[in-house]
């Protein structure tokens, strides 16, 4: 093996390490259906309730900056987590939210009313 060929191997085991650290293992089968974790307050992004689509299991939320998924502040329509935590929000209402890339789909995971 010539200098060049070492030189790639290590170059690129070292970028396959740091991509397989930088992925959070896939742990979903030990949760269940609609689970969400406790999230911290300061990783919530702040929202307004547009629209609530129970029958769909969605929301619609005018939101500020969402800073895990490096998404600036827009509205758009959300899948909910757990369908039941819609129950407590209606159109206008302010809230905090966690939201998350579920199964490649953007998903609210946690959601209270704003203090």
């Amino acid at each position: 093996m010539n200098l060049s060929h070492i030189l790639f191997a290590l170059a690129f085991g070292a970028s396959a390490n740091v991509y397989a650290q930088s992925k959070p293992p896939e742990h979903s089968a030990h949760h269940p259906a609609g689970a969400s974790a406790v999230v911290p307050t300061s990783a919530m992004a702040d929202g307004e309730v547009r629209k609530v689509d129970k029958a769909q299991g969605k929301v619609t939320l005018r939101h500020g900056p969402i800073a895990n998924l490096d998404m600036p502040a827009m509205t758009m329509v959300f899948k909910a987590a757990n369908p039941n935590m819609l129950d407590s929000i209606k159109e206008g209402d302010k809230v905090k939210f966690a939201a998350d890339k579920v199964n490649g789909v953007i998903t609210v995971t946690a959601l209270e009313g704003a203090k």
